[in-house]
C-alpha cells in the first residue's frame, strides 16, 4: 500500500531541519582571573580549561585589572596571558589575536 504523506506535514519537518542545522550549538565557557593569581587557583582554573576543551567547548580566558592594576596589562597581563597558552596547548589553540578591551585582556581558545 502507497502512503499518503500530507505536503503542509512535509514542508513543517523539513524546515524545522533546516533551522536545527542552522541553530549555533557552540558552546563558549569564560575562565576570569587576575594577574597576581595563586599557583593553587591558577592551576584549578588550568584544569577547568583542559575539562571544558576535551568536551569540545570553547574557552575565553579573561584576566581583569582593577583600579591601578593597569599599568600592568602589557608586562604582567600578557606574560600570565602567554604561560597559560603555552600550559594548555596540547588541549586547544588559540583563535584570535589577545583582546585589550577597557580593564579586560581576553583570548579565546578553541579545542583542537
Amino acid at each position: 500500500m502507497c502512503k499518503i504523506v500530507d505536503y503542509g506535514q512535509f514542508m513543517y519537518h523539513l524546515k524545522k531541519k533546516e533551522k536545527q542545522s542552522r541553530r549555533s550549538t557552540q558552546v563558549i565557557k569564560e575562565l576570569k582571573m587576575s594577574h597576581k593569581i595563586s599557583i593553587h587557583d591558577y592551576n584549578v582554573r588550568l584544569n577547568h580549561a583542559k575539562k571544558f576543551l576535551s568536551k569540545k567547548f570553547k574557552v575565553k580566558i579573561t584576566i581583569v585589572f582593577r583600579g591601578r592594576e593597569i599599568v600592568y596589562r602589557d608586562g604582567l597581563g600578557m606574560d600570565m596571558v602567554f604561560r597559560f597558552l603555552k600550559d594548555i596547548e596540547e588541549y586547544g589553540i588559540k583563535d584570535n589575536d589577545i583582546v585589550k578591551s577597557g580593564r579586560n585582556l581576553s583570548v579565546l581558545i578553541n579545542p583542537k
